[in-house]
């Protein structure tokens, strides 16, 4: 193999980075160069927006600090097209226009929640799509809970909840209602669910719910069923869109943007383009894998295996996931923990109140410190990889 073997990912949230720092490892006595390109140099901890948002101030974690000592070139930059043909990435930077070769490509670029489908979402909801709009809601909170205003958090899922009971915690003048077309956390198990509803009840949260939104206004959520559910703020928790540069380059997708994938995370369309987190549409025998961190960080140290592997001439074994639990925060004094089979289904047990927030906070700061493991040896990103459901024999079936 050539001593210049250039890898380049783009995207450096939790699965670009993990996969950078474990590849760079992985091939550092085979020459190969690994570059990793993002927007910022400052690393988003998107498992904690949520407390942005209800005014709290997160560690400033610098990418470039992260990668100290593992060799990987940092390129603060947006990616903005890929000649797959010259195998080259076009790169917006603060000095400029640049293209980076690479004989590898890990497409690592995140997803963000969609406000596209609803009328007035887009203009009057606010998101944690990034560090700043968090710290701009975050502001406006302040304000209204001074008044006495109130807040609709759109999306019952574990986004909105954690988002709502962060809220309605740490500003006890609003009055927030959490507006969900199903049951809250309707994933998890009867009685992790009935410790949300003590929850919501105990921080004074409203819940509405049985009805899609068909609209947002300036002072208000309008529902299917015709009731207007007034608000001062509107946080968007729902729906999720991935950037369209997979599709705009001629790399395949499927209906949602999301690279379709081969057994071993190659693109089914580009054999030397991989796809990592909320990019790649994984799928195991037990049906697809869906964006999460718990199953972001083993696809990234996955690919960083197998690409280190594929470059010493190795055969690859299948990718084997399976899903683990659902940890939700309930503001900083309460959570629930449903663990779940491997399809992410609820199993029996779960766990409640301070014992799950310290298991909650242990798996919220847990990439950080898998990063920093991973410089110096080989540690495992997974909590489990299925069991029976992803076994061979059944994905032969």
């Amino acid at each position: 193999m050539s001593t210049d073997h250039r890898i380049v990912i783009v995207g450096g949230g939790y699965t670009g980075l993990l996969c950078a720092i474990r590849l760079a490892r992985r091939t550092r006595r085979t020459g190969a160069r690994v570059t990793l390109v993002n927007p910022s140099a400052r690393f988003t901890e998107r498992l904690r927006m949520h407390q942005v948002v209800a005014g709290q101030e997160l560690a400033d974690h610098q990418i470039p600090e992260l990668l100290a000592g593992t060799g990987v070139e940092f390129v603060q930059g947006t990616a903005t097209g890929i000649d797959t043909a010259g195998r080259t990435v076009a790169v917006r930077t603060p000095e400029g226009a640049a293209e980076l070769p690479y004989d590898n490509l890990v497409y690592a670029i995140g997803s963000s929640t969609d406000t596209s489908a609803v009328p007035g979402a887009d203009e009057h909801a606010e998101t944690l799509n990034s560090p700043a709009g968090a710290h701009h809601f975050a502001t406006r909170l302040a304000r209204l809970a001074a008044d006495g205003g109130t807040v609709a958090v759109c999306g019952g899922g574990l986004t909105g909840i954690e988002a709502a009971t962060e809220i309605a915690e740490s500003h006890p003048g609003l009055r927030v209602t959490l507006i969900s077309r199903g049951e809250p956390g309707a994933m998890m198990g009867r009685k992790a669910r009935a410790h949300l509803d003590a929850a919501f009840e105990r921080l004074g949260i409203t819940l509405c719910t049985g009805s899609a939104i068909t609209k947002v206004l300036p002072d208000g959520v309008e529902l299917a069923d015709g009731r207007h559910i007034a608000s001062d703020a509107c946080l968007w928790t729902t729906g999720v869109r991935v950037p369209a540069l997979a599709a705009e380059s001629g790399i395949a997708v499927d209906g949602r943007g999301l690279i379709l994938v081969d057994a071993t995370l190659r693109s089914t369309s580009h054999p030397e383009i991989h796809a990592i987190g909320d990019a790649a549409a994984v799928r195991q025998a037990w049906g697809q894998v869906h964006g999460t961190c718990q199953s972001g960080l083993p696809v990234a140290a996955y690919t960083a295996d197998a690409l280190a592997r594929r470059l010493r001439g190795k055969a690859v074994k299948p990718f084997r996931f399976g899903y683990f639990h659902q940890p939700v925060s309930l503001g900083r004094r309460d959570a629930v923990i449903q663990f779940t089979h491997a399809d992410d289904t609820p199993r029996r047990w779960f766990l409640h109140g301070r014992p799950a927030v310290a298991y909650k906070e242990t798996i919220s700061g847990s990439p950080l410190k898998l990063y920093r493991m991973n410089k110096r040896m080989t540690v495992s990103a997974s909590l489990s990889k299925g069991g029976r459901a992803t076994r061979p024999e059944r994905n032969a079936r």
